[in-house]
């Protein structure tokens, strides 16, 4: 049985098509677990702690397709990482000082029709920036029309517009 596995599976860097294709069905079928057991919130929200884990997750994952490391190291440190990142959307959740201390605040960026430049510095942002942002999100380059522009917590700009 030894044998068959060491077949099919490989060690070491030295792995053959079969070996590495049958490491990455195991390692696709394993992520797929992951992502279920970290939540929807992993590929949806987007937040800078939402794309740790898909950095973390493909650099380590990918070690194991390609033999760099041994295996169950990964996928222990794979699942770790998931449930890291799953702690700490619990904790998001129910602490707003948590919250903001991870994925930090919206900033107002455009109030009563004026740029508002300090608060732009602080979030690394231009005009240009923000007109996208806004014709993006309020279909219009019309600041006229716009009560509030905000940079969300993600980084997305979203423009408010004004009610008649």
């Amino acid at each position: 049985m030894a044998e068959i596995i060491l077949k099919l599976f490989g060690e070491g860097k030295d792995l053959n098509c079969l070996q590495m294709c049958s490491r990455s069905l195991i390692i696709f079928l394993f992520t797929l677990v992951l992502i279920r057991i970290s939540g929807r919130r992993s590929f949806g929200v987007r937040t800078p702690l939402d794309n740790i884990i898909v950095i973390l997750l493909g650099t380590v994952l990918g070690r194991a397709i390609v033999g760099a490391s041994a295996f169950l190291p990964v996928v222990i440190a794979s699942l770790l990482i998931v449930l890291i990142h799953r702690s700490f959307g619990w904790m998001i959740v129910h602490s707003r000082y948590f919250a903001n201390l991870i994925e930090g605040k919206k900033i107002v960026l455009f109030e009563n029709g004026n740029f508002i430049k300090e608060n732009m510095d602080k979030a690394l942002v231009c005009e240009e920036d923000i007109m996208q942002g806004v014709r993006k999100s309020a279909l219009t380059d019309q600041l006229d029309r716009i009560a509030k522009i905000i940079i969300e917590r993600n980084g997305e700009i979203s423009a408010i517009k004004k009610t008649y």
